[in-house]
Protein backbone atom coordinates (compact mmCIF):
# COMPACT_ATOMS: atom_id res chain seq x y z
CA UNK A 1 0.00 0.00 0.00
CA UNK A 2 1.30 3.43 -0.88
CA UNK A 3 2.35 5.73 1.33
CA UNK A 4 2.23 9.81 1.80
CA UNK A 5 5.84 9.74 1.00
CA UNK A 6 6.16 7.73 -2.03
CA UNK A 7 3.29 8.93 -4.16
CA UNK A 8 3.31 11.91 -6.43
CA UNK A 9 -0.31 12.03 -6.69
CA UNK A 10 -2.70 13.52 -4.10
CA UNK A 11 -3.34 11.50 -1.27
CA UNK A 12 -7.18 9.76 -1.53
CA UNK A 13 -8.43 9.97 1.69
CA UNK A 14 -11.61 8.02 2.87
CA UNK A 15 -14.04 8.87 5.54
CA UNK A 16 -17.34 6.97 5.96
CA UNK A 17 -20.61 7.88 8.43
CA UNK A 18 -23.96 8.32 8.66
CA UNK A 19 -24.12 12.33 8.12
CA UNK A 20 -27.68 12.62 10.05
CA UNK A 21 -28.87 15.87 10.79
CA UNK A 22 -25.08 17.63 9.59
CA UNK A 23 -23.44 19.77 11.77
CA UNK A 24 -20.83 20.98 12.76
CA UNK A 25 -19.17 17.73 14.26
CA UNK A 26 -19.42 16.27 11.26
CA UNK A 27 -17.92 19.29 9.27
CA UNK A 28 -14.83 19.39 11.78
CA UNK A 29 -13.76 15.09 11.46
CA UNK A 30 -13.73 15.96 7.44
CA UNK A 31 -11.67 18.98 8.21
CA UNK A 32 -9.22 16.77 9.78
CA UNK A 33 -9.39 14.46 7.15
CA UNK A 34 -8.74 16.57 4.49
CA UNK A 35 -5.85 18.30 5.84
CA UNK A 36 -3.64 14.78 7.08
CA UNK A 37 -1.74 15.59 4.07
CA UNK A 38 -0.75 18.78 2.09
CA UNK A 39 -1.62 17.08 -0.45
CA UNK A 40 -5.36 14.95 -0.70
CA UNK A 41 -8.10 14.23 -2.18
CA UNK A 42 -11.29 13.68 0.50
CA UNK A 43 -13.84 10.34 -0.89
CA UNK A 44 -17.16 10.68 1.67
CA UNK A 45 -19.13 7.14 2.10
CA UNK A 46 -22.42 7.78 3.24
CA UNK A 47 -24.81 4.71 3.89
CA UNK A 48 -28.51 4.21 2.11
CA UNK A 49 -31.39 4.43 4.49
CA UNK A 50 -31.59 0.80 3.95
CA UNK A 51 -28.17 -0.42 5.11
CA UNK A 52 -28.35 2.25 8.25
CA UNK A 53 -31.72 1.49 9.30
CA UNK A 54 -30.66 -2.25 9.48
CA UNK A 55 -27.58 -1.97 11.49
CA UNK A 56 -27.66 1.37 13.53
CA UNK A 57 -31.86 2.91 13.21
CA UNK A 58 -34.06 5.59 11.78
CA UNK A 59 -33.11 8.53 10.52
CA UNK A 60 -34.10 11.79 10.73
CA UNK A 61 -32.71 12.62 7.14
CA UNK A 62 -33.29 10.50 4.34
CA UNK A 63 -30.30 9.28 1.77
CA UNK A 64 -31.17 11.80 -0.80
CA UNK A 65 -30.87 14.54 1.74
CA UNK A 66 -27.51 13.27 3.52
CA UNK A 67 -26.18 12.78 0.20
CA UNK A 68 -26.41 16.54 -0.46
CA UNK A 69 -25.42 17.67 2.50
CA UNK A 70 -22.29 16.22 1.98
CA UNK A 71 -21.85 17.41 -1.52
CA UNK A 72 -22.16 21.15 -0.41
CA UNK A 73 -19.30 20.76 2.61
CA UNK A 74 -16.23 22.72 1.73
CA UNK A 75 -13.63 19.59 2.39
CA UNK A 76 -15.54 16.69 1.02
CA UNK A 77 -13.94 16.01 -3.23
CA UNK A 78 -16.02 13.35 -3.65
CA UNK A 79 -19.77 11.55 -2.56
CA UNK A 80 -20.18 8.01 -2.81
CA UNK A 81 -23.62 6.87 -2.25
CA UNK A 82 -24.39 3.63 -0.71
CA UNK A 83 -20.86 3.09 1.01
CA UNK A 84 -20.88 -0.46 2.43
CA UNK A 85 -20.82 -0.74 5.66
CA UNK A 86 -17.73 -2.62 6.53
CA UNK A 87 -14.96 -2.21 4.11
CA UNK A 88 -13.55 -4.89 2.13
CA UNK A 89 -10.20 -4.86 0.21
CA UNK A 90 -12.39 -4.73 -3.14
CA UNK A 91 -14.01 -1.43 -2.27
CA UNK A 92 -10.82 -0.16 -1.39
CA UNK A 93 -8.79 -0.97 -4.28
CA UNK A 94 -11.93 0.15 -6.71
CA UNK A 95 -11.36 3.26 -5.03
CA UNK A 96 -7.65 3.93 -4.75
CA UNK A 97 -7.95 4.37 -1.30
CA UNK A 98 -5.11 5.15 1.13
CA UNK A 99 -5.68 6.02 4.06
CA UNK A 100 -8.98 5.83 6.14
CA UNK A 101 -10.14 8.54 8.54
CA UNK A 102 -12.35 8.13 11.62
CA UNK A 103 -11.76 8.55 15.40
CA UNK A 104 -10.11 5.93 17.12
CA UNK A 105 -13.08 4.77 19.55
CA UNK A 106 -13.60 1.03 18.59
CA UNK A 107 -16.95 0.89 15.93
CA UNK A 108 -18.91 -2.20 17.47
CA UNK A 109 -21.75 -3.04 14.76
CA UNK A 110 -22.44 -5.74 12.41
CA UNK A 111 -20.95 -8.99 15.08
CA UNK A 112 -18.22 -6.87 15.04
CA UNK A 113 -16.33 -5.36 17.78
CA UNK A 114 -14.51 -2.77 15.73
CA UNK A 115 -15.30 -2.37 12.27
CA UNK A 116 -12.35 -0.69 11.25
CA UNK A 117 -9.74 -3.28 13.08
CA UNK A 118 -8.65 -4.78 9.72
CA UNK A 119 -8.04 -0.95 8.21
CA UNK A 120 -6.13 -0.20 11.71
CA UNK A 121 -4.05 -3.60 11.88
CA UNK A 122 -3.16 -2.94 7.50
CA UNK A 123 -1.62 0.81 8.48
CA UNK A 124 -4.21 2.07 6.59
CA UNK A 125 -5.88 4.31 9.71
CA UNK A 126 -5.72 7.77 10.39
CA UNK A 127 -7.81 8.81 13.48
CA UNK A 128 -9.55 12.25 13.62
CA UNK A 129 -10.78 14.03 17.18
CA UNK A 130 -14.52 14.02 17.90
CA UNK A 131 -16.51 17.05 18.95
CA UNK A 132 -17.45 17.01 22.25
CA UNK A 133 -20.87 18.33 23.36
CA UNK A 134 -22.29 17.86 19.68
CA UNK A 135 -24.05 15.02 17.77
CA UNK A 136 -26.67 13.66 15.55
CA UNK A 137 -28.29 11.63 19.40
CA UNK A 138 -27.65 14.71 21.54
CA UNK A 139 -29.79 17.00 18.53
CA UNK A 140 -32.08 14.16 18.48
CA UNK A 141 -32.84 13.99 22.41
CA UNK A 142 -32.92 17.77 22.42
CA UNK A 143 -35.49 17.43 20.13
CA UNK A 144 -37.51 14.66 22.34
CA UNK A 145 -36.85 16.59 25.44
CA UNK A 146 -38.50 19.95 24.22
CA UNK A 147 -41.21 18.17 21.81
CA UNK A 148 -44.28 19.97 23.56
CA UNK A 149 -42.35 23.26 22.41
CA UNK A 150 -41.75 22.11 18.84
CA UNK A 151 -44.97 20.69 18.22
CA UNK A 152 -46.73 23.86 19.43
CA UNK A 153 -44.56 25.93 17.16
CA UNK A 154 -45.22 23.81 13.95
CA UNK A 155 -48.72 23.93 15.13
CA UNK A 156 -48.75 27.36 14.85
CA UNK A 157 -46.57 27.17 11.70
CA UNK A 158 -49.66 25.61 10.17
CA UNK A 159 -48.47 21.70 10.22
CA UNK A 160 -51.52 19.67 11.16
CA UNK A 161 -52.05 17.37 14.21
CA UNK A 162 -52.09 14.55 11.50
CA UNK A 163 -48.55 15.66 10.41
CA UNK A 164 -47.06 15.95 13.29
CA UNK A 165 -48.61 12.63 15.32
CA UNK A 166 -50.47 14.53 17.82
CA UNK A 167 -53.71 13.90 19.64
CA UNK A 168 -56.85 15.43 19.30
CA UNK A 169 -56.06 16.34 23.09
CA UNK A 170 -53.19 17.58 22.70
CA UNK A 171 -53.51 19.70 19.69
CA UNK A 172 -56.40 21.77 21.72
CA UNK A 173 -53.77 22.01 24.77
CA UNK A 174 -50.76 22.77 22.26
CA UNK A 175 -53.06 25.84 20.88
CA UNK A 176 -54.10 27.20 23.86
CA UNK A 177 -51.12 27.46 25.28
CA UNK A 178 -50.27 29.15 22.10
CA UNK A 179 -53.12 31.90 22.69
CA UNK A 180 -51.68 31.80 26.06
CA UNK A 181 -48.36 32.62 24.74
CA UNK A 182 -49.41 35.28 22.49
CA UNK A 183 -51.87 37.41 25.31
CA UNK A 184 -48.17 37.13 27.46
CA UNK A 185 -46.37 38.32 24.54
CA UNK A 186 -48.97 41.52 24.22
CA UNK A 187 -48.89 42.47 27.96
CA UNK A 188 -45.23 41.99 27.86
CA UNK A 189 -45.44 44.77 24.87
CA UNK A 190 -47.27 46.89 26.36
CA UNK A 191 -45.41 46.76 29.56
CA UNK A 192 -42.41 47.52 27.15
CA UNK A 193 -43.94 50.14 25.41
CA UNK A 194 -45.15 51.86 28.89
CA UNK A 195 -41.50 51.58 30.41
CA UNK A 196 -39.76 53.20 27.29
CA UNK A 197 -42.92 56.41 27.46
CA UNK A 198 -42.27 56.74 31.44
CA UNK A 199 -38.32 56.79 30.56
CA UNK A 200 -38.79 59.31 27.81
CA UNK A 201 -40.82 61.49 30.43
CA UNK A 202 -38.78 60.83 33.05
CA UNK A 203 -36.05 62.30 30.54
CA UNK A 204 -37.76 65.02 29.61
CA UNK A 205 -38.91 66.12 33.22
CA UNK A 206 -35.16 66.24 34.17
CA UNK A 207 -34.37 68.46 31.06
CA UNK A 208 -36.78 70.79 32.25
CA UNK A 209 -35.95 70.83 35.82
CA UNK A 210 -32.42 71.37 34.62
CA UNK A 211 -33.56 74.10 32.23
CA UNK A 212 -35.71 75.56 34.67
CA UNK A 213 -32.56 75.72 37.51
CA UNK A 214 -30.40 77.33 35.02
CA UNK A 215 -33.11 80.11 34.09
CA UNK A 216 -33.69 80.32 37.81
CA UNK A 217 -30.51 81.08 38.74
CA UNK A 218 -30.00 83.31 35.96
CA UNK A 219 -33.58 85.31 36.91
CA UNK A 220 -31.72 85.52 40.40
CA UNK A 221 -28.78 86.80 39.19
CA UNK A 222 -29.88 89.46 37.38
CA UNK A 223 -32.32 90.19 40.05
CA UNK A 224 -29.65 90.86 42.30
CA UNK A 225 -27.56 92.40 39.72
CA UNK A 226 -30.16 95.07 39.72
CA UNK A 227 -31.81 95.38 42.98
CA UNK A 228 -29.18 94.01 45.27
CA UNK A 229 -27.86 96.04 47.89
CA UNK A 230 -25.18 97.19 45.34
CA UNK A 231 -27.22 97.31 42.57
CA UNK A 232 -28.08 99.76 39.55
CA UNK A 233 -31.51 100.43 40.73
CA UNK A 234 -30.32 101.64 44.15
CA UNK A 235 -27.55 103.62 42.70
CA UNK A 236 -30.41 104.77 39.89
CA UNK A 237 -32.46 105.71 42.65
CA UNK A 238 -30.18 107.64 45.07
CA UNK A 239 -29.20 109.85 42.13
CA UNK A 240 -32.83 110.63 41.51
CA UNK A 241 -33.94 111.13 44.94
CA UNK A 242 -30.91 113.52 45.17
CA UNK A 243 -31.82 115.58 41.90
CA UNK A 244 -35.65 115.53 43.43
CA UNK A 245 -34.65 117.22 46.64
CA UNK A 246 -32.16 119.73 44.99
CA UNK A 247 -35.06 121.02 42.74
CA UNK A 248 -37.77 120.89 45.84
CA UNK A 249 -35.38 122.81 48.05
CA UNK A 250 -35.90 126.68 48.17
CA UNK A 251 -32.86 128.99 48.50
CA UNK A 252 -32.34 130.54 51.37
CA UNK A 253 -33.20 134.24 51.21
CA UNK A 254 -30.62 137.03 52.56
CA UNK A 255 -30.48 138.50 55.88
CA UNK A 256 -30.32 141.86 55.08
CA UNK A 257 -33.66 141.86 52.85
CA UNK A 258 -36.66 144.09 53.84
CA UNK A 259 -39.24 142.63 55.29
CA UNK A 260 -42.99 144.04 55.14
CA UNK A 261 -44.65 145.31 57.93
CA UNK A 262 -48.42 144.63 58.35
CA UNK A 263 -50.88 146.68 60.89
CA UNK A 264 -51.67 145.06 63.93
CA UNK A 265 -55.54 146.24 63.49
CA UNK A 266 -57.96 144.17 61.55
CA UNK A 267 -58.87 146.00 58.46
CA UNK A 268 -62.07 146.36 57.83
CA UNK A 269 -63.95 143.89 55.07
CA UNK A 270 -64.68 145.60 52.05
CA UNK A 271 -68.26 146.32 51.40
CA UNK A 272 -69.66 146.41 48.07
CA UNK A 273 -71.92 149.75 48.27
CA UNK A 274 -70.61 150.59 45.03
CA UNK A 275 -72.60 147.82 43.59
CA UNK A 276 -75.90 148.64 42.08
CA UNK A 277 -78.78 147.45 43.47
CA UNK A 278 -81.66 146.19 41.07
CA UNK A 279 -84.89 147.37 42.10
CA UNK A 280 -88.46 146.64 40.31
CA UNK A 281 -89.65 150.18 39.54
CA UNK A 282 -92.98 151.44 41.57
CA UNK A 283 -96.08 150.39 40.60
CA UNK A 284 -97.30 153.45 42.64
CA UNK A 285 -96.45 156.97 43.87
CA UNK A 286 -97.22 156.05 47.15
CA UNK A 287 -94.68 153.11 46.96
CA UNK A 288 -91.98 155.51 45.46
CA UNK A 289 -92.25 157.85 48.29
CA UNK A 290 -92.05 154.73 50.35
CA UNK A 291 -88.87 153.97 48.62
CA UNK A 292 -87.25 157.35 49.11
CA UNK A 293 -87.84 157.62 52.83
CA UNK A 294 -86.85 154.16 53.43
CA UNK A 295 -83.09 155.38 51.57
CA UNK A 296 -83.35 158.58 53.46
CA UNK A 297 -83.57 156.15 56.79
CA UNK A 298 -80.60 154.20 55.81
CA UNK A 299 -78.14 156.87 55.11
CA UNK A 300 -79.02 158.97 58.79
CA UNK A 301 -78.48 155.32 60.07
CA UNK A 302 -74.76 154.69 58.59
CA UNK A 303 -74.03 158.75 59.55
Amino acid sequence: MPTASTVDRPVRVYADGIFDLFHSGHARALMQAKTLFPNSYLLVGVCSDDLTHKFKGFTVMNEAERYEALRHCRYVDEVIRDAPWTLTPEFLEKHKIDFVAHDDIPYSSAGSDDVYKHIKEAGMFVPTQRTEGISTSDIITRIVRDYDVYARRNLQRGYTAKELNVSFINEKKYRFQNQVDKMKEKVKNVEERSKEFVNRVEEKSHDLIQKWEEKSREFIGNFLELFGPDGAWKQMFQERSSRMLQALSPKQSPVSSPTRSRSPSRSPSPTFSWLPVKTSPPSSPKAASASISSLSEGDEDEK
